[in-house]
């Protein structure tokens, strides 16, 4: 794929965002992306199949930008309990800005594909960051900064907590005061200064 095609995907793939945004997913169709595009039903086409593809490649895209900035942080030498609070303060942003993000069209998605097997999009974003709060966990503790007997027990309950501040976000709304006593307490639980 050449440049200017690769830069064309790009700006579907952002407009498209902007589009499971305002409008969830289940009330996307390709013509809605069409139109914000500006382009023609074909020009969309050359690049995806379906507003299923388009919202996949939104949501690996996202993840690959994640995993930049958390590469980015490690290689230059950033300690596990910083790279830890800037995912947390990343989540909390998203939390508190809940008009602009993608949480009602992945679980609109999730629930128009009930799929319970490893290949679930949901789940496989779930466990991934299990992973990589996992490996900080695991880093934390080598370095004396966390303390932690569980490092996947605790990666899974901080994306529990995550994903249910999410739903809450979206249905009965949640404060600033909400997300950060509950970020607290999650950084309480493993911190080293909690086992002294």
């Amino acid at each position: 794929m050449g440049e200017k095609s690769v830069q064309k995907k790009k700006y579907i793939l952002d407009t498209a965002r902007k589009v499971f945004v305002e409008k969830g997913y289940k009330s996307v169709t390709m013509k809605d992306i069409v139109e914000a595009c500006e382009i023609s039903r074909g020009g969309l086409y050359l690049y995806f199949e379906s507003t299923d593809q388009i919202l996949l490649e939104v949501l690996k895209l996202e993840a690959d930008e994640t995993d930049d900035v958390f590469t980015e942080r490690i290689e230059k030498g950033d300690t596990a309990a910083d790279i830890l609070t800037l995912f947390l303060k990343e989540q909390k942003k998203e939390l508190l800005q809940n008009k602009d993000n993608l949480t009602v069209a992945i679980y609109e998605y999730f629930f128009a594909h009930k799929s319970t097997d490893k290949n679930n999009m949901l789940r496989r974003q779930f466990d991934a960051g299990v992973k990589v709060i996992e490996k900080l966990i695991e880093a934390g503790i080598a370095t004396g900064e966390f303390y932690c007997e569980d490092p996947k027990g605790a990666a899974a309950n901080i994306m529990y907590v995550l994903e249910g501040l999410k739903i809450n976000a979206q249905t009965f709304g949640i404060s600033e005061k909400m997300v950060d006593e509950q970020l607290l307490y999650i950084c309480l639980l493993y911190t080293s200064d909690a086992a002294d």
